[in-house]
């Protein structure tokens, strides 16, 4: 491979990693997702841009994985199908880690073999076929879970003998890998850290569903900008903990959030100004928004916070400000 070939298929694993990313997050509370038409187009913009990066280099096992999701987020974004369940949280999450275990594949020191592609591809596509139908049947309303590996069959109790033989640990190692986020300066980009941890914990309990509910609480406090990590951090890390624990030890239908996190996982109520905005701000200027130094970053920040009138007028501004101070 040329150096030239070999920085473009460098910026393609990073960009795509970033894309990664965007799909695990807004699959971790995928019944909340699916209430910002915003987040399902970037989610269905995510899978797309890496089916083409894909293409355009010859990657035929991560386009295939990669077209298979983005027929399916098309599906949620253009269908109707009005609710989600467990099952297609679970379902959408095991198509996002084979494109993962491929992507990763690809960056390894041997890069990503025809054969192993296509025998992940193989494995997978199963998978998308399970939820295609999955997400028909919810389409016509018939809600009734489809089993999976990573969901129970309804009525179907949640035993011991079904947990990982060190869950608890599992659990530890990541709560560990938390608290040094939390010990980082409080920033967006740091959040997002936090929040594919949260990820990472959700999947790992993958079979119990008291616990996916309380990850998900966690997520959502630690996600609201107004919480800040000294008081996220103790609550977060010991309710987690004490969760791991239950699940060890065969208790998982006690697990449930506390009220001081479901407080904090409560969405922030809309700020009122104190004084009418500037007439030539936009409309959006009067939201507060943390803004990450590192521009990529920013970037991603600004398409998911605005739409596109109220870019059209940032840039305007921008610009205007630029000349005006040259």
């Amino acid at each position: 491979m040329s150096d030239q070939q070999d920085r473009i298929m460098r910026l393609f694993i990073e960009e795509a990693k970033e894309h990664l990313d965007t799909l695990e997050n807004g699959l971790v509370d995928l019944k909340s997702t699916m209430k910002d038409p915003e987040s399902l187009q970037e989610m269905f913009r995510a899978a797309h841009s890496v089916k083409g990066g894909a293409a355009m280099l010859g990657l035929d096992s991560i386009k295939t994985t990669a077209h298979r999701l983005e027929d399916c987020f098309k599906v949620l974004k253009d269908g109707p199908v009005k609710q989600v369940d467990q099952t297609a949280e679970s379902l959408f999450l095991k198509g996002v880690d084979t494109l993962k275990d491929l992507l990763k594949r690809l960056e390894g020191p041997f890069g990503l073999r025809n054969e192993e592609g296509e025998k992940l591809v193989q494995q997978v596509m199963p998978v998308f076929a399970q939820l295609e139908t999955h997400l028909n049947n919810l389409a016509a309303g018939k809600v009734q879970p489809v089993p999976t590996a990573g969901s129970r069959a309804p009525g179907v109790a949640q035993t011991a003998g079904a947990t990982p033989a060190n869950f608890a640990g599992e659990v530890m190692v990541l709560l560990k890998e938390m608290l040094q986020v939390f010990k980082q300066k409080e920033s967006a980009a740091s959040r997002q850290e936090l929040a594919a941890v949260c990820v990472r914990l959700y999947k790992l309990g993958a079979k119990f569903e008291s616990w996916q509910n309380l990850v998900k609480t966690a997520r959502g406090a630690i996600v609201n900008p107004k919480n800040s990590y000294k008081v996220l951090a103790p609550l977060v890390i010991k309710e987690l903990k004490e969760a791991g624990d239950l699940v060890q030890g065969g208790k998982v239908k006690t697990i449930a959030p506390s009220k001081n996190l479901l407080l904090l996982a409560a969405s922030p109520k809309p700020t009122v100004p104190a004084a009418p905005a500037a007439p030539a701000a936009p409309a959006a200027a009067s939201k507060q928004v943390a803004l990450p130094a590192e521009p990529k970053a920013l970037v991603r920040l600004l398409l998911k916070t605005f739409n596109k009138k109220q870019l059209s007028e940032i840039a305007k501004l921008l610009v205007h400000a630029i000349k005006s101070s040259s």
